[in-house]
C-alpha cells in the first residue's frame, strides 16, 4: 500500500490503539509525540501540535493524518497548526466530540470550553483545503479512568450525579473507525457520530468496574456544590463548573446513543462491561 499516515497523540489512548491497529495493513505510518522514545512500531517524529513550525519534517509527504488536537489549551495556536497540516495533508481525520454543530462558524473564535475548542477546529478545517473527516464522539470510557485513585483506595466512590446516563465509548471503537477512515474504505469527508451500544448511569458504570475487579463498590453522592469544590484542583475555571453542568443534563436526558461504530466496521460497538476488564489493571 502505497499510503503514508501521520498519527498525533500516537501516545495517547486513542491515538495509540491508531497506531496498533494500523500495523500490518501495509500503510507507512509516522508516530508524533512530544516524547517519541516511547513509541514502537513506527516512524518516531518529536512534535508539539502547538509549535508547528517545528512540524515540518513529519508533515512532508503524509497522505492522511489522524489528529487529536488538546482542546482549550492548543486553541491559540490551532489556526497556525491547521494552516501546516491541510499544506501537506490532503485527508485529515480528526477526533471531535458530538455536540459540534453540523455547520460550525469558520470566523468563530474558541469559547474557552471543549465543545467549542472542538467547533473552532472543525471551522479551520472546513476553512483549509483537503478533506476532513470528523469523528463526534460520545464520552470516553477511559474518563472513568478519574475515578482510579479513589478505586484503588477503597471500595467507595465519592462523585456526583450517579443517575447520569451516558453511552460511553471504547478507545478502541474509535481507532477502529479511525483506521478504516485512514486507509481509504470509507469515503473521506464524512461525520461520524460514535457511542457505546448501552446508555448506562455512573452508578451502573462503577457496578462494571466493581464486576471487573471482583469487588462490591459503592457510589456516595457529591452534592453539585461539593464537586465543584472538590474538583477545582484539578480543572481550570469555569471547566469544572461545565463537567458538572453537563452530567447533571445526562441525568434528564440521557446521552445519545448510535449504532455508527457497528455500522462502519461490521462488529457491535464494544460494551462498557468490556472496557472495565480491558483496564481492570488500572483500579487495582
Amino acid at each position: 500500500m502505497d499510503t503514508t499516515i501521520l498519527v498525533t497523540g500516537a501516545t495517547g489512548r486513542v491515538g495509540g490503539q491508531v497506531l496498533g491497529q494500523l500495523a500490518g495493513t501495509g500503510a507507512r505510518v509516522r508516530a508524533l509525540a512530544r516524547d517519541p522514545s516511547r513509541l514502537a512500531g513506527a516512524e518516531p517524529f518529536a512534535g508539539d501540535l502547538t509549535r508547528p513550525e517545528m512540524l515540518g519534517p513529519a508533515l512532508a509527504g503524509v497522505d492522511a493524518a489522524f489528529l487529536v488536537f488538546p482542546s482549550v489549551a492548543g486553541d491559540l495556536a490551532a489556526a497556525a497548526f491547521i494552516d501546516a497540516l491541510t499544506a501537506e495533508v490532503s485527508h485529515v481525520v480528526y477526533l471531535s466530540a458530538h455536540g459540534v454543530p453540523d455547520l460550525p462558524d469558520p470566523h468563530a473564535a474558541p469559547d474557552g470550553t471543549i465543545l467549542g475548542s472542538h467547533a473552532f477546529v472543525e471551522g479551520l478545517l472546513a476553512a483549509s483545503p483537503g478533506t476532513a473527516t470528523l469523528l463526534r464522539a460520545s464520552g470516553f470510557a477511559a474518563n472513568t479512568l478519574g475515578w482510579a485513585p479513589q478505586i484503588r483506595a477503597g471500595d467507595v466512590l465519592r462523585w456526583f450525579h450517579p443517575d447520569a446516563r451516558r453511552a460511553l465509548v471504547h478507545e478502541a471503537d474509535l481507532a477502529a473507525v479511525a483506521v478504516r477512515c485512514l486507509l481509504g474504505e470509507l469515503p473521506a469527508g464524512g461525520r461520524h457520530h460514535l457511542t457505546g451500544p448501552e446508555q448506562l448511569s455512573q452508578r451502573e458504570q462503577l457496578a462494571a468496574i466493581g464486576a471487573a475487579l471482583g469487588r462490591a463498590l459503592r457510589f456516595e453522592e457529591l452534592s453539585p456544590g461539593n464537586a465543584v469544590h472538590e474538583l477545582s484542583a484539578s480543572f481550570p475555571p469555569g471547566l469544572v463548573e461545565a463537567i458538572v453542568a453537563g452530567q447533571a443534563a445526562f441525568v434528564r436526558t440521557p446521552e445519545a446513543m448510535t449504532h455508527e461504530v457497528e455500522e462502519l466496521t461490521g462488529r457491535q460497538a464494544r460494551t462498557f462491561a468490556e472496557w472495565a476488564r480491558d483496564h481492570a489493571a488500572d483500579f487495582r
